[in-house]
């Protein structure tokens, strides 16, 4: 796909992907259907931390092709609240309030991740950079949870070449106590 293409299929994916909010705690998710799961150990939320909100997003996991292997260049995604947009996720990884434009920029804690099933991992970040005084600014960690779908094309590639594949994860974001 070419990066012209790329743009489009982003812009496109940001103006329309759909997804809810819920409460959660740091051991329990609640799933679409009010389905429970544990949240694997290795990305649970250290204690001192509450949970401020769940948001589902959706969009794509953008991959660039160098010396015939994919690697991540970005997600692009949008989260929703009943219908409506409520932050754009981005490369740093970053998550960007719509709605107050609060901003909070985020690091994979190392070793916090956890393997699905033709889906990106599920994972822990903690927050490295906050701006704002809306909703994200004073996140301290997001989960990145029931991942589906984001994992880059199987076998060689085209130097330069770029693709963008569909996933969606539920985005839990927490603050200290």
């Amino acid at each position: 796909m070419k990066r012209a293409t790329v743009s489009i299929a982003v812009g496109a994916l940001l103006l329309g992907g759909g997804a809810t909010a819920y409460a959660a705690n740091d051991s329990v998710d609640v799933q679409a259907g009010g389905k429970q799961r544990p949240v694997p150990e290795a990305v649970k939320v250290p204690a001192g931390n509450k949970h401020v909100a769940t948001y589902r997003g959706e969009g794509v996991q953008i991959y660039g092709c160098a010396n015939g292997t994919w690697s991540l260049i970005q997600p692009a995604a949008t989260l929703e609240h009943r219908g409506h947009a409520i932050a754009l996720h981005s490369k740093g990884p970053v998550w960007t309030s719509t709605v107050d434009g609060s901003t909070v920029g985020a690091a994979v804690v190392p070793g916090a991740t956890s393997p699905r099933p033709n889906a990106v991992p599920e994972l822990l970040l903690k927050a490295n950079l906050n701006n704002g005084d809306g909703i994200f600014g004073k996140i301290t960690y997001v989960q990145r949870l029931d991942t589906r779908g984001g994992v880059a094309p199987a076998g060689a590639c085209a130097n330069g070449a770029q693709t963008a594949v569909r996933y969606s994860a539920d985005y839990a974001f927490w603050a200290a106590k």
